[in-house]
């Protein structure tokens, strides 16, 4: 199986419970287990390759001119992690099936986790930095949905905001420290990068970009000053927070690390920023996790601190340390996630998570206290299980590290965090299963059914195997991925007894000082109590507050709800812009002569400045201001047949004459003058920047049309490719469809959104004080005598059909003359426009039997399914053919697949055009337009026979 599709396979599984949810929860976790099996069993088929010290990679072609390919590999790191993710992700939606309640809404649950798993799955495979980054981001938004997923409660908001804000801030740092990265090495490729060690070292951007990436790292990891979001994630279901703290998110950071560890280890920087932030972590997440009541803050914090230790591992820079941080990986993932899933079970059976109010439940809960036990006792490092023999490394690198000159400063501090590590995970055991049974539960415990133990027990028993034999377990996986990491062949020698040496004498202190910590709990959690300490929550809920504060103020000074503020600010930095610009660029000579100036065109541009400069004079009457809106777009159609420019000459005449319709048409709702709203200095302002502005932009243009490029434009390329790669003679046309083809689509789109937003705002307007003005304006308004003319209905019927006809012409002919898709739209709209305007808006719209949501719908996925039909064909996105047709009794003729594209930008347009129209036509209607009941009516006061119901 493909990377690629091992890769996509999770976000495949994450369509499906939204669909299958209605035949119930079974079947929906059954579909993303199954698509999570799928995915694992195609990552294992991999293993024999990777074992024999092969790289399998895929890569398509996804976005080449900036580097972003979909580039995909799997060496012995991403397949550690990737069978972490998948394995554990399995165990993970079977354990949530029966955990979630009934008012649970697990379809919208295992979307959100799937989603989340794709991602992260992403992220390990991805063999480019900017696909990476793409994945990176997405496992912060989808674990802002899983963490927030008890939306009703304000922990759960909460969670997943801090969560989003402190990751996503770390993101765009890494963003910066990866585009630095890339640049250094020539290539976003990450093979290429793992290759580029001296020169990226060498580099003076290397420290820079060091950081960057560090940071977000850290923040995605929990690394100290940046752990305090993980603990407050665990308001989340712990389905989640089992999967978040043992397999996925928080290890994106240590994979990132340990992914570029070949070209950004060994250097004093990385080995004081690593190992100093992942030893303080350690310490600290351990003293803290000792003093929680809460069972999964107390987790929560063990997480930081183990997390620490394996960002001490790794910032030591050492093969040795880099193999012992690959086998803590494996280990911590399998003891976290069954301790994780036990507090679940007590808290699912018991009805609370305060170790205060539990105790005795070995005998009421024998099944949970084994798994439990077994796994808090690896997670203290207690022999014969997996977290001892990790942990063992770990002290013996402690032990040869020199920092700052100090021999044993790193293995003190790392027995002390060891210390508080026995002794939370002691307490964990004996203050939650040990003691008397008490009375007073929420509820009356006992063991769950196997739904919710399979997998804590699966892990469990894992624990057990790796500490006892783990060379013949996980030996072969931790030896593939120290490769990985190190670039070099490692030899991990991993076993129970290294006889009496300082890692062991540093664990038996350990363990004594853990059962002296425990017995003290009372007294030293009294003193932690009454102790003044900073509250990480509480600073940066204040950092937030005071940062929302400064940009509200900004806001407010810079955006007052007036437009012409901020269309002056944009203007003048523009200006400001260019200007620096010239003054300190470098201009050419002109190398091209004016043309002579001809005295037709001349009147023309005379009579564009008379009437541009006479709109903004009388600006504020509505209709003349129309009136003249539309000579100036006459004037600039005429100047582009003038330029030979038939096409733009075709669209903008159609847009001017359907646009100045509709305004029309909207004019009738509004006064006819607009009030004044600012004084005379404000305007001689305004005057002042619009002449600056128009100065500049003119300057520019004169400055560029007496120049000639000094490269080769992209124009020359659509010329002479029209034909043989389009197709299509019109080269405007065969851009717009083929060529540039995506950006039509992006703008055909948007203009569908533009017309739904018009009618949803008309929505707002038929509702409350809105609504009311509307009422009693059709009681104040004046009607004409002859609301609708006969000789204007007559000849609008009569235009129609032919309007019609002359619409398909310009379909068809527009990919080798002048027409096309969006021309036709706007003829065909104007046709229906001058029906509405011929006998009303009522009149017409009773005769609508199209639906123009539909239509714009139907656009646009006619345009899409036009585009993504070239893949079927092996070729990118909206790439279009052409073929010759001879049929009998016809000349031989043209057919293009861009056809099909240009009639969804047809329907597109035309919907769009209608749809906003249709918006006047309700407010009209709501106003007290009547309907008509014949084509053409008189003052409906003197012939009431006429008049239908107002709606």
């Amino acid at each position: 199986m493909s990377p690629a599709l091992i890769a996509v396979l999770p976000f495949l599984g994450a369509l499906l419970p939204g669909l299958l949810i209605r035949s119930g929860r079974n079947v929906a976790a059954s579909a993303c287990g199954t698509m999570t099996f799928l995915a694992l069993v195609g990552l294992c088929l991999h293993i024999p390759t990777v074992l024999a010290g092969g790289v399998v990679t895929d890569s398509f072609d996804w976005l080449p001119r900036i580097g972003l390919n979909a580039s995909f590999r799997i060496d012995g790191l991403s397949l550690l992690f990737g069978i972490l993710i998948l394995g554990i992700g399995l165990l993970i939606i079977t354990y949530a099936r029966y955990y979630l309640s009934k008012d649970d809404p697990v379809g919208q649950f295992y979307t959100y986790l799937m989603l989340f798993q794709g991602a992260m799955v992403g992220i390990v495979l991805s063999d480019n930095i900017l696909l990476l980054l793409v994945f990176w981001e997405l496992t912060s938004l989808s674990s802002f949905l899983l963490i927030g997923y008890w939306k009703h409660l304000p922990e759960g908001r909460q969670g997943a905001r801090m969560a989003l804000t402190v990751t996503g801030m770390g993101g765009l740092a890494m963003i910066a420290g990866m585009m630095i990265l890339g640049n250094i090495a020539g290539s976003y490729r990450i093979t290429d990068i793992l290759a580029a060690r001296d020169v990226i070292q060498a580099s003076p951007m290397y420290l820079p970009a060091l950081v960057l990436i560090l940071i977000g790292a850290f923040t995605k990891s929990a690394q100290f000053p940046f752990h305090f979001w993980l603990p407050h994630a665990m308001a989340a279901p712990t389905p989640v927070s089992a999967y978040l703290h043992s397999a996925t998110m928080v290890k994106a950071g240590l994979f990132l690390m340990a992914r570029l560890w070949p070209v950004l280890a060994g250097t004093p920087e990385w080995f004081y920023i690593v190992a100093t932030t992942g030893l303080v972590t350690m310490l600290i997440g351990a003293v803290i996790a000792f003093f929680k009541d809460d069972l999964k803050a107390l987790l929560a914090f063990s997480t930081v601190s183990h997390l620490g230790l394996i960002t001490m591992l790794l910032g030591m820079g050492t093969e040795a340390a880099a193999i012992a941080a690959v086998f803590h990986i494996i280990n911590h993932a399998t003891f976290k996630a069954a301790l994780f899933m036990t507090a679940g079970i007590i808290d699912h059976e018991t009805g609370t998570r305060s170790i205060a109010r539990l105790g005795g439940l070995r005998k009421l809960m024998p099944v949970t206290f084994l798994i439990g036990t077994i796994a808090a006792l690896s997670m203290a490092g207690i022999p014969p299980f997996n977290g001892f023999l990790s942990k063992e490394m770990m002290l013996s690198e402690a032990a040869d590290t020199v920092w700052a000159g100090s021999q044993n400063g790193f293995l003190i501090v790392a027995g002390v965090a060891s210390l508080f590590s026995v002794a939370y995970s002691l307490r964990f055991i004996w203050h939650v299963f040990f003691g008397p049974e008490r009375d007073d539960y929420p509820h009356h415990p006992h063991d769950p059914g196997f739904g919710l133990l399979v997998g804590p027990a699966f892990l469990t028993v894992l624990v057990v195997l790796i500490g006892l034999i783990p060379m013949t377990m996980v030996g072969w996986l931790v030896r593939i991925s120290a490769d990985a990491v190190t670039g070099l062949e490692t030899h991990p020698k991993i076993y129970m007894w290294h006889g009496v040496n300082p890692a062991l004498i540093t664990t038996i202190i350990a363990v004594i000082g853990g059962i002296i910590l425990l017995s003290a709990h009372r007294v030293l959690q009294a003193g932690w109590d009454a102790a003044p300490r900073p509250e990480a929550k509480t600073m940066f809920d204040a950092v937030i507050r005071r940062a929302a504060r400064w940009s509200q103020a900004v806001n407010d000074a810079l955006h007052d709800g007036r437009l012409a503020r901020g269309g002056s600010m944009m203007a003048i930095t523009v200006v400001m812009a260019g200007v620096f610009a010239w003054a300190t660029g470098s201009v050419g000579p002109m190398t091209r002569d004016m043309l002579p100036i001809e005295p037709i065109p001349a009147v023309g541009f005379v009579l564009l400045i008379v009437a541009t400069g006479c709109m903004v004079t009388f600006h504020r009457n509505r209709l003349l201001a129309l009136v003249l809106i539309g000579i100036v777009g006459l004037i600039v159609s005429c100047a582009f047949v003038y330029l030979s420019a038939p096409d733009l000459a075709l669209t903008q005449i159609s847009v001017e004459v359907a646009t100045v319709m509709l305004m029309l048409l909207a004019l009738n709702f509004l006064p006819k003058r607009t009030w004044v709203e600012t004084g005379g200095l404000r305007r001689g302002a305004d005057a002042l920047i619009a002449t600056a502005v128009g100065l500049a932009f003119g300057g520019l243009s004169y400055a560029i049309l007496r120049r000639d490029f000094a490269f080769e434009t992209i124009s020359r390329y659509h010329l002479e490719n029209s034909h043989d790669l389009g197709g299509g003679d019109n080269v405007v046309n065969v851009t717009l469809v083929d060529f540039r083809g995506y950006d039509t689509f992006g703008e055909i789109t948007v203009l569908g959104i533009a017309a739904l937003v018009i009618y949803a705002m008309t929505e707002t307007l038929m509702t409350g004080s809105s609504n009311r003005r509307l009422l009693n304006w059709k009681h104040t308004q004046r009607k004409a005598g002859d609301r609708h003319p006969l000789p204007l209905v007559i000849a609008t019927r009569l235009i129609l059909p032919m309007s019609l006809t002359v619409g398909l012409f310009i379909f068809l002919r527009g990919h080798n003359q002048p027409g096309g898709g969006f021309v036709a739209g706007l003829i065909v709209a104007i046709s229906l426009l001058m029906q509405y305007m011929a006998s009303g808006f009522a009149w017409a719209q009773e005769r609508q039997r199209v639906p123009f949501h539909a239509m714009i719908g139907a656009g646009v996925v006619v345009a899409a399914a036009t585009g993504m039909g070239a893949w079927l064909f092996g070729v990118p996105f909206l790439t279009s053919n052409y073929t010759y047709v001879k049929l009998p009794f016809l000349e031989e003729f043209e057919l293009a697949t861009a056809m099909a594209f240009d009639l969804g930008v047809f329907l597109c347009v035309l919907g769009a055009v209608m749809l906003a129209l249709n918006s006047l036509s309700r407010i009209a209607r709501r106003a007290g337009e009547t309907v008509n009941r014949e084509p053409m009516d008189v003052d409906p006061s003197r012939h009431s026979h006429q008049e239908g119901e107002a709606v």
